[in-house]
């Protein structure tokens, strides 16, 4: 869509589709049990020069910094028709809001929800349902208290769910709406932080550092519970880098007893042969088990939950793993601009792809252009040949 010339209409919005069905889901072959969600931004975001306006918002696409209007984004989600559509919100990335920006971050908000709502309400009978998560800002409770108390009162019906950017802001949800699903658009670097989040009231995740960990070769082995074991003893990794040496020749799999097809099937010494030979089934076997294992763990943080534990398992987790992920030592597939959050004066994130061989550029570029009729000892002599001797 970001692609497509703004005078033609995307195909994805022309996709044939019956009443109950989503474009957006058959465009990409999307399987019926995953939640389709759609957001104004791309996560983690970037920072925009741009500032939002009453209309718009300021966002990275794959083409660099655009502008998002609300009618725009209305006229998506009513095309598009995700599981779960998440507000416009006038966040503010880049610096800290001063107070009166902080006094139109409610009222843009509450407006961009509004536009949504009444979008929606135009649709004609037999149109798939989509739910609305409305935005709770990065802000303290009182500096948004007008926009959270027209939520409860007026569209409380319409609200089916909170997204939230910053984690401590769960507080600022009115008491009556606090049953509804909170959706974190959090930067959640690893699984303390899930936890972490969780603790302060967090339901659900958009979570980058999966994808991230799997392109720089890093495989997870963290499990909660943690695994029965003595905690004088030093904490454990909470991922491995398969780029390492040490795994040339290890043929046990990433995890001892994991389940997953990667570790059924394959090594480590055949998962760091394909890293090192930069093939991209390194990759996807990879990312087959960083998300079996993100599976496992979540399962398992509803159990626990569940069995009321969760205190208690969340506390031994963080005394038995490591915070971080280990150093990486290898380089992942070339990324593209779209793919990456930039910022000014950052070095090159893809080595050049040429390069000069020693000085032969320089003396290429002093050397006299050959004619057309040069021979061989012309062509040597300028520096474009070098004559070599084949033994009979």
């Amino acid at each position: 869509m970001e692609k497509f010339p703004s005078s033609l209409t995307p195909a994805v919005y022309n996709t044939p589709v019956a009443g109950h069905y989503s474009r957006l889901r058959r465009f990409i072959a999307l399987h019926e049990d995953a939640l389709l969600v759609l957001g104004p931004r791309r996560h983690p975001p970037v920072p925009a020069r741009a500032a939002n306006t009453n209309t718009s918002i300021s966002i990275q696409t794959a083409l660099g910094f655009s502008t998002l209007r609300s009618d725009d984004y209305v006229k998506a989600v009513e095309k598009l028709r995700p599981d779960i559509i998440l507000g416009m919100a006038d966040n503010e990335y880049s610096k800290k809001p001063g107070v009166k920006r902080l006094e139109k971050m409610g009222d843009r908000t509450l407006a961009w929800f509004q536009d949504l709502v009444a979008g929606l309400e135009n649709d004609a009978n037999g149109s798939p349902k989509s739910a609305l998560f409305a935005p709770v800002l990065p802000i303290e409770a009182g500096q948004q208290s007008d926009y959270l108390n027209t939520m409860e009162g007026d569209l409380a019906d319409r609200v089916s769910g909170w997204v939230v950017y910053d984690p401590t802001s769960v507080d600022a949800i009115p008491a009556t709406m606090r049953h509804l699903p909170r959706l974190a658009m959090t930067d959640a670097g690893g699984p303390h932080d899930i936890l972490n989040q969780i603790s302060l009231g967090v339901d659900a995740f958009v979570l980058s550092f999966v994808g991230e960990a799997t392109d720089a070769g890093l495989a997870h082995t963290f499990a909660f519970p943690s695994p029965e074991r003595s905690l004088a003893k030093d904490r454990l990794p909470i991922g491995i880098d398969m780029w390492s040496t040490t795994y040339s020749s290890d043929v046990s799999s990433i995890v001892e007893g994991c389940t997953c097809y990667t570790c059924q099937n394959h090594h480590r010494a055949f998962i760091r042969h394909l890293l090192d030979a930069k093939e991209m089934l390194a990759w996807v076997l990879l990312q087959i088990h960083n998300y079996h294992t993100l599976d496992n763990f979540f399962a398992n943080v509803r159990q626990s939950i569940r069995n009321g534990t969760f205190e208690s398992d969340h506390d031994l987790f963080a005394k038995t793993f490591e915070r971080e992920f280990p150093t990486v030592t290898g380089r992942g597939p070339r990324l593209r601009g779209y793919q990456v959050k930039s910022g000014p004066d950052e070095p090159r994130r893809n080595p050049q792809a040429f390069r000069s061989l020693d000085d032969t550029q320089e003396r290429l570029a002093e050397a006299p252009v050959p004619s057309s009729d040069a021979d061989g000892e012309d062509l040597e002599k300028h520096g474009f040949a070098e004559k070599t001797h084949i033994g009979s």
